[in-house]
């Protein structure tokens, strides 16, 4: 398993000279560095352990101007040798890296009291007693403290045997996602350009496809290197080194991310619950502007809390952050916020929702505030729960709730599909792997079944409606297989019912009023007084004293019953006798090659106009077909 150890603490305590009587490794490698005997830039070195594992070390500038620099290193790491120097003890830096690397969550770490060859027995233990008391209440409280010299070699055993237990102890990374937040950028002469980072998560290879976030450039990686040594597989907790082909050092910032390609999202705004340090001299105001800090990462924001107007020192809350410009990340990752004025660290955030999906603060509700704000500490179906209730009404894609969970892919489909047995969630786009909860399909089954009540109570004498009554229920903006999948649903689970291309709901029955009923009959009659030539609408509708709205209703019945049959808006055809004028004409056909409206006159004695209507209607079917002013039998007819 490969480690991250980071070293912490205020300039020109001596955390570079230990790293080199460590490892024999001098991190500072700027010549600015070594004529000013200041760490800039990220150091690195590496140890091997017994076992054959390597453990990577990230030497962090000490200096106040190059905090955002000691963030970025500190965000990769699993412990950190929190470095005191004795001769001067806990500085402005110490309690602003220890700070750091608690509001970045980082829980374990070791101190190492440096320089004891430039102090005596009872300044020593002074210094240590001071660091004693300085650590209550912190991650490193029960920490051992390490009295060491990197001059003279002093206490450097125990220490080298203490950060090798430090090893044993660290969780493993999660393996499935490649995740390498960029802290270095160069080119080499006949290489090209190089990036470096702490390896996060996940793994790659020579030759894989990556893109870089969140600018979208995509490249490959052409070769790996880890500790100075060639790669073929870069593996999570390892410093690494990445060739990348087809990108220029412009291309690239601090801070970017490279990862495979689709595998991270961008978002404008996150939720995320902040904690104000005790030690901060104010707090944080609702809109205020922010330095905000994620792994490599730093940019411009500004900060909108939920239930206040002001964040004050040692509270926690609910806050949305708005950015500058496009970030990514993953649910839980850590951050920093700074302020401008002075400028200093003042909280760090638990990262809860990543992507742009959630609903305005003004439409979550106190409840879903407070299950968001147990996130940290809840069970895996009450995160995915929470989670996917905020992605919105038509549920989200495997790949963002993996963002959204950090769980492995493998790992959330199991759950997921444990959720599916309960009820409780669905799959409605198994090529896209995109899941709904229960409850949202239910607003969408609900939704539909309004619509099909309200289409009975305006139809009542319409056996049933179109799909598209149905899906126009469930709203326009629903993506079309979510709308099949809930049809399939309300079909499957009887709530609806299908009668050919026709549904309805199963409780729909056509009942006529005593005059309908009545009006009904009388439509009929007057077709079968005059079964070639139907009544005129006009003429008939003023023998009943009726209105042609009141008509259509019943002669949509009469045809959904298969009495009647539409030819045109004002001509309706018994069906027994439209039966016998087809027969008649496939009979004209078995002796002639085309038939003419005289011809069809002649046949039937229809007059041409109803005539010209009915060859159309034949055309329409595919018995027929029109060639110039004659027709002749289709193949399907024939």
């Amino acid at each position: 398993m490969a480690v991250i150890m980071g070293t912490a603490g205020h300039i020109d305590h001596g955390k570079t000279a230990l790293v080199k009587a460590l490892t024999g490794i001098d991190c500072d490698r700027l010549s600015e560095e070594k004529r000013r005997g200041i760490t800039i830039e990220l150091g690195f070195a590496y140890a091997d352990l017994p076992g054959g594992e390597r453990m990577g070390i990230v030497d962090m500038p000490g200096h106040e101007r190059f905090v955002r620099t000691m963030v970025a290193g500190a965000s990769g790491i699993d412990f950190v040798l929190l470095v005191i120097a004795a001769d001067e003890g806990v500085m402005p830096q110490t309690r602003e890296h220890l700070d750091i690397c608690t509001l970045l969550g980082v829980r374990h770490g070791l101190v190492a009291l440096t320089k004891i060859d430039l102090v005596d027995e009872e300044m020593l233990e002074l210094a240590r007693e001071d660091v004693t008391v300085f650590l209550r209440g912190s991650f490193l409280e029960d920490a051992p403290i390490f009295p060491v010299s990197a001059v003279t070699g002093e206490g450097l055993d125990a220490l080298r045997g203490a950060i090798v237990e430090q090893c044993r102890r660290q969780p493993e990374r999660r393996p499935d996602f490649f995740r390498l937040p960029v802290d270095r950028i160069f080119s080499l002469k006949g290489r090209g350009t190089i990036v470096t980072g702490t390896l996060v998560s996940g793994s790659a290879r020579e030759g894989d496809e990556v893109e870089l976030f969140p600018s979208g450039l995509r490249s490959r990686i052409r070769s790996i290197q880890s500790h100075n040594e060639g790669q073929e597989v870069a593996e999570a907790g390892h410093r690494i080194s990445l060739n990348l082909q087809g990108l220029s050092v412009e291309d690239i910032r601090r801070g970017d991310v490279v990862s495979h390609i689709g595998s991270l999202k961008n978002a404008t705004r996150w939720i995320v619950e902040l904690a104000c340090l005790k030690s901060s001299p104010r707090g944080l105001r609702h809109r205020g502007e922010i330095h905000f800090h994620h792994s490599a990462r730093e940019l411009a924001a500004r900060l909108y809390f939920y239930d206040r107007d002001r964040l004050e020192p040692g509270e926690r809350a609910l806050a949305e952050v708005h950015f500058s410009e496009p970030v990514n990340g993953v649910f839980a990752d850590r951050c920093i916020v700074r302020a401008f004025s002075p400028l200093r660290t003042v909280a760090g955030g638990f990262v809860l929702f990543p992507l742009d999906t959630a609903p305005r603060r003004s439409k979550l509700s106190h409840k879903m505030q407070a299950r968001l704000l147990s996130l940290p500490q809840s069970g895996e179906e009450e995160r995915i729960s929470v989670q996917m209730a905020l992605s919105g009404r038509f549920g989200v894609s495997l790949a963002d709730l993996s963002l959204l969970t950090n769980f492995g892919l493998k790992r959330l489909e199991k759950l997921l599909q444990g959720l599916s047995n309960q009820g409780r969630v669905v799959c409605w786009d198994k090529e896209d792997r995109r899941w709904i909860r229960a409850e949202e399909l239910e607003v969408l089954s609900l939704a539909a079944l309004t619509a099909a009540e309200n289409f009975h109570a305006r139809n009542p004498l319409e056996r049933g409606m179109a799909k598209a009554v149905i899906f126009g229920g469930m709203g326009q903006d629903v993506p079309p297989k979510l709308a099949h999948v809930t049809l399939e649903r309300l079909l499957r689970s009887g709530r609806l019912t299908a009668e050919g291309e026709l549904l309805r709901l199963p409780s729909h029955e056509i009942s006529l009023a005593q005059d309908q009923e009545g009006l009904k009959q009388a439509l009929l009659e007057a077709h079968l007084a005059s079964p070639l030539m139907p009544p005129n609408h006009t003429g008939l509708f003023e023998r009943l004293g009726i209105a042609p709205r009141q008509a259509l209703p019943l002669f949509k019945l009469l045809v959904s019953e298969g009495r009647l049959v539409k030819i045109t808006e004002d001509l309706y055809y018994l069906s027994e006798t439209l039966d016998e004028i087809r027969e008649k004409v496939r009979g004209w056909f078995a002796g002639h090659g085309e038939i003419s409206p005289g011809d069809f006159r002649e046949l039937t004695g229809i007059s041409r106009k109803n005539g010209v209507a009915l060859l159309e209607h034949f055309d329409k079917e595919q018995l027929t077909m029109r060639v110039g002013d004659k027709r002749v039998l289709r193949g399907r007819g024939a």
